[in-house]
């Protein structure tokens, strides 16, 4: 029974640091104004298999990412934001995502906060 014990721990511990091999945090710029951005943006990067967090600060306009490097790329994030219709540092916008972005997310500046208005 320690020896199966020991066995099962064994296996758990690779399992854990190879987990933690294949981690990789990442950041990088993605255009948009607001909250709303933010949802979209971070929904569409964690809407990529291997995607662990996401994290957009509208003031720096840069996404902080994590995830695992053997299921998910960077190429597959900065694609998914795209789609949603945000440019990000490789990749324009596409067409059909930025054309159904509500009203502020396409403007700088346009964007409102409810509390001060």
């Amino acid at each position: 029974m320690k020896n199966l014990i020991l066995i099962i721990s064994l296996i758990l511990s690779v399992n854990q640091i190879q987990a933690q091999k294949s981690k990789t945090v990442s950041e990088f710029k993605v255009e948009g104004n607001c909250e709303m951005c933010k949802t979209r943006i971070e929904k569409a990067a964690k809407s990529v298999k291997g995607v662990l967090k996401a994290n957009w600060n509208i003031k720096s306009k840069t996404l902080k990412v994590t995830f695992n490097s053997s299921v998910a790329s960077l190429d597959k994030i900065h694609q998914s934001i795209s789609n949603m219709g945000y440019k990000t540092e490789k990749l324009a916008a596409s067409k059909k995502g930025y054309d159904v972005l509500p009203f502020c997310c396409k403007v700088t500046g346009a964007c409102k906060d409810p509390e001060k208005n």
